[in-house]
């Protein structure tokens, strides 16, 4: 079995409360305060292996990510069906879904995945190809929501676009070429589309959408960070649902 290698208070916490599989978590020697104590007392609940090693250890092992002196050795993490996401979030009512075109920072799809998870979107699409996957940076940069929030891959984001429209869900895109965001509507059905960093919207995931929104630059910047404009878009949808 694959393993991947959670670092972070947050990121460990929150998977072992998803139930996540864990084979064992690592904890730097003297490591015994505030978070640390929550995470043991969650791994002896499971029955998870807790193992005292020297911090350059899991210096080591993290490959450069900030463990906070706790590491968890976990299989990796299983993406979900996409039509079992949709069927799911149809399911909850009013889908509210977030699609990314070719997002390629670890950090910005970390960071997307714990919006999504703070607005109670349904889940996250992502392409299979030229786009960052579920990885322990990202998990990382999550802040452990990537344990909460669903992840489905597709080969082909125009072709999800389509499925979507035909079961009824409005496809929102973020591009400078449309219309406000706070003057569209954004209460029903839903999915957004943001683009990846430098590119934005590729051409036809663009044209395949049923609408294209624009957050106003007033700035010397043109663009914003995908995950900024994903929030700002994420929860406006919140706004106009409530």
């Amino acid at each position: 079995m694959r393993q991947d290698i959670i670092a972070g208070r947050n990121a460990v916490r929150e998977a072992l409360r998803s139930g996540r599989t864990i084979n064992k978590i690592m904890l730097a020697q003297g490591s015994k305060n505030g978070s640390i104590k929550e995470v043991v007392s969650l791994a002896k609940d499971s029955k998870i292996p807790v193992q005292n090693v020297e911090r350059k250890h899991l210096d080591k092992i993290a490959s450069g990510m900030q463990h906070q002196g706790v590491v968890a050795v976990a299989a990796a993490k299983d993406y979900t069906d996409f039509d079992d996401l949709l069927d799911a979030a149809e399911q909850q009512g009013q889908p509210f879904l977030v699609l990314l075109d070719e997002i390629n920072d670890p950090h910005n799809l970390g960071a997307i995945i714990r919006t999504a998870d703070a607005a109670g979107a349904d889940g996250v699409i992502i392409p299979r190809r030229r786009s960052v996957q579920l990885t322990p940076t990202v998990a990382k940069a999550s802040a452990g929501a990537v344990e909460h929030v669903p992840v489905a891959r597709v080969t082909n984001l125009s072709q999800t676009i389509k499925k979507l429209q035909d079961r009824g869900v409005w496809v929102v895109g973020a591009d400078m070429d449309g219309e406000l965001y706070w003057n569209a509507s954004l209460d029903g059905p839903i999915a957004l589309v943001i683009g990846g960093e430098g590119k934005g919207l590729g051409r036809l995931v663009k044209e395949s959408c049923d609408a294209v929104v624009k957050v106003p630059m007033s700035g010397k910047v043109n663009s914003l960070n995908a995950s900024v404009a994903s929030a700002l878009l994420t929860y406006e949808v919140v706004r106009q649902r409530t």
